[in-house]
Parts: structure tokens; sequence; C-alpha cells
């Protein structure tokens, strides 16, 4: 996790915990009256972080460990079609809204894309690229 600009003894941007850190909750609160954030304690790093729910596993479900993480903007790398009709054609913008790991098959991603409103697609892993590979 990295400082979005709201822990402030840290410039924006700064590595706040590393991925698979155990924390235990403290706190449970809302921000902006919509978004449900927990006030996790990440003892080996000394650090009390707030967090949103989709940033947060179990410390006892297994770990995916994956390209994107969610909430992460990119592109798709081919086209997607639906029932045989184009829907998202390559360098198609998208955001990741959740990942799911499908046994040999590897990391799935639940993408919601730009040109597809209200529809998220399942996309395996090897579909999509960063979006910073080809600028904002």
């Amino acid at each position: 996790m990295r400082n979005d600009g709201t822990f402030h003894r840290l410039a924006t941007g700064a590595l706040l915990v590393r991925r698979r850190r155990i924390g235990h909750v403290r706190e449970v609160g809302t921000f902006l009256q919509d978004q449900i954030v927990y006030s996790v304690h990440f003892v080996d790093e000394g650090r009390i972080v707030g967090c949103r729910e989709e940033e947060l596993i179990a410390a006892e479900a297994p770990w995916i460990d994956s390209h994107f993480k969610v909430h992460q903007k990119g592109r798709a790398t081919r086209s997607r079609t639906i029932r045989g009709e184009l829907r998202v054609p390559p360098s198609s913008r998208g955001e990741v809204l959740d990942l799911e790991q499908t046994g040999a098959q590897g990391v799935f991603y639940h993408t919601h894309f730009d040109c597809l409103p209200g529809r998220p697609l399942l996309v395996p892993e090897h579909a999509l690229e960063e979006w910073e590979k080809h600028g904002k």
C-alpha cells in the first residue's frame, strides 16, 4: 500500500506496507459517508493504516500473486467478443474490480472497460497490460 496523501508523515506515493503483510483490524469507520475504512495495525511496520475492504484479505486466505491489483487501470491487449460481437477493441481502457485464481489457468480479473459500461468481463492476466506503458 502506498500513501494516497492521507498519511501525513510521509510523501504521497511513499510505501506504507508491503504486500502479504499481516495486520490487526483495530477499528472500522467510514469515509465520505459511503466508504468503509478499516484502521489496521501492522505490527512489523509499527504503523496504523486506513485500508479499504478491497485492499485486505483474511490472514488465513490463500494469497493470489498477480500483476494487477484492484482499482488499477489497464488496457486490453487483444479484442474481446461477446457472442461473436466485438465489444472491447484492443487498447481499450479498463479498471480491475476484483481478481480470482482458477487453478492451473492462472489469474483472471473482473474488469470494467470504458467502452462496455455496466458490464464487467472476466479477463485472463495476459489480456491486460499496464495503462502507464501507453501514457495516461
